[in-house]
């Protein structure tokens, strides 16, 4: 009796322990950082960086999948939540609820760091007349107390909108005089028809000289001047570039993170790798951002023969 009490006790340890097992399993991971398939959600007023990012990394590994869903922030986040979802590419890092929560559910942290610092542009029709804002104006369009239309890529949910009422309002609700579009390209089009309003889009939607549906979207709109806060001397506007991002002259500068759940070296690292160093810094650099990474600044050399 004794020996089959044993033995009952046992077979339990052993299920318990097979159970914990099969729960710290779950999260497996068989890809590797050249080869495999991933699901990522991605900002949306990142997408045309983050995309390139994508094509050349695939390019460079063509057993490598990266499959990006371009969303609100809000959106990516819950995403993040779910076991498909490997990685997102947000404008905030996780705090400190979401690191325990993840944790808890995980058993380990997800990393997150900042690779790239953009610029939220605001645009607005070749026709308009006013181009030039400071601090206080742009606040009080989009309090409502100038009635300006203004154009986002919604009124709420995105990291556009998150950081506008942070920065600018103070968490304060915006004006009936904002409307919402189906995201930054939608923004972008709204301005090239609407002579009296102002937009606000990502840089990399309309800063990119290589593209060249933003050079045609740039003889239809342009670049407001930003009162520059940060410069010694007054009344200096600047626009939003990745020299005026670097030097902190422009006042709307915002961080891109990635967010990854990886607890081993796979596809997910290798794609974050890839961003982080050399070739994908200079991906941001040329769509018009600020790498964080790395100091890629110009510098003019001359050769003595």
């Amino acid at each position: 009796m004794i020996m089959s009490r044993h033995v009952v006790f046992i077979s339990f340890l052993v299920v318990l322990l097979v159970a914990c097992q099969q729960q710290q399993n779950k999260y497996v991971i068989t890809d590797t950082p050249s080869k495999g398939t991933i699901h990522i959600s991605v900002d949306e007023s990142f997408q045309p960086v983050i995309a390139q990012q994508i094509k050349v990394y695939e390019s460079s590994y063509p057993d490598a999948h990266i499959l990006a869903k371009y969303e609100p922030e809000v959106d990516c986040f819950k995403d993040l939540m779910k076991d498909s979802t490997r990685m997102i590419i947000v404008a905030r890092g996780l705090n400190k609820q979401e690191d325990s929560f993840y944790l808890n559910k995980l058993g380990f942290k997800p990393l997150f760091g900042v690779m790239a610092f953009d610029g939220v542009a605001v645009i607005v029709n070749q026709n308009n007349p006013d181009s030039v804002f400071t601090l206080n104006d742009l606040k009080d369009i989009l309090s409502g107390k100038k009635n300006i239309p203004v154009v986002m890529d919604g009124t709420n949910a995105t990291s556009t909108v998150r950081y506008l009422q942070d920065t600018l309002l103070h968490g304060a609700p915006f004006g009936k005089n904002v409307m919402a579009t189906g995201g930054s390209d939608s923004v972008v089009s709204v301005i090239k028809q609407m002579n009296n309003a102002v937009g606000f889009v990502g840089i990399s939607w309309v800063g990119n000289p290589n593209e060249p549906k933003q050079v045609a979207n740039l003889k239809k709109i342009r670049l407001g001047l930003i009162e520059c806060t940060a410069c010694g001397e007054k009344d200096v506007f600047v626009k939003p570039s990745q020299a005026s991002i670097t030097y902190g002259q422009y006042p709307l500068t915002r961080p891109i993170y990635y967010i990854l759940k990886e607890n081993a070296v796979a596809l997910g690292t290798g794609f974050k790798n890839f961003m982080t160093l050399e070739r994908g810094q200079l991906i941001f650099r040329s769509g018009g951002l600020a790498p964080a990474k790395m100091d890629l600044v110009n510098r003019k050399s001359q050769i003595e023969e």
